[in-house]
Parts: structure tokens; C-alpha cells; sequence
């Protein structure tokens, strides 16, 4: 017989949440370096003798915001990997 015990809604909610937090995590990141990238090309467009300047600073401020993505990954692993109630889980299971 089937049954929901704890372990099982443990583990999904585990497994719910680590996918929520990549999908979160990496488009809202891909929209904000869309936008800075734009933004950055316009003002090089305009002022092409700042090019060197608007470059140093888009990338610093790329390397930035892609750091959030890289959170979400290193969260959504833990949830994973390093829940401390998915062990008791597989053990559970029988794995």
C-alpha cells in the first residue's frame, strides 16, 4: 500500500523547492544581465570614446549579478545533497 508519510512530503517539498529556486534564480538573473547589457551597448552607441570605461563596468557588474545565479545553484544542491532530512529518507527507503 502506498502511503504518504512524512519522509515522502519531506523529500518533495526538498525537491519542490530546489527546482523552484533555479527557476527563480536563473531568470531573474538572465533578465537583469539582458537589460545591463543593453543599457550598456546603448550608452557605448552614444559615447563611443567611454567604451573601455562602459565595458570594465558592465562586466563587473555582470560577474555580480550572475553571482546570484550561482547562490541559487549552491542552494538548490543543498537542499538536495545536504538536507539533513534526506538522509533519513534514503535510509528509509532502503538505499
Amino acid at each position: 500500500m502506498n502511503e504518504i508519510t512524512a519522509d515522502v512530503i519531506i523529500a518533495g517539498i526538498s525537491i519542490f523547492t530546489a527546482g523552484l529556486t533555479m527557476a527563480i534564480g536563473s531568470i531573474a538573473p538572465a533578465l537583469g544581465e539582458a537589460r545591463a547589457l543593453s543599457d550598456a551597448l546603448s550608452a557605448i552607441a552614444q559615447q563611443p570614446d567611454e567604451a573601455p570605461t562602459l565595458t570594465r563596468t558592465l562586466f563587473v557588474g555582470l560577474a555580480m549579478v550572475e553571482s546570484t545565479a550561482i547562490y541559487c545553484l549552491v542552494l538548490s544542491m543543498i537542499f538536495i545533497f545536504a538536507n539533513p532530512f534526506w538522509e533519513h529518507f534514503v535510509s528509509k527507503a532502503g538505499g
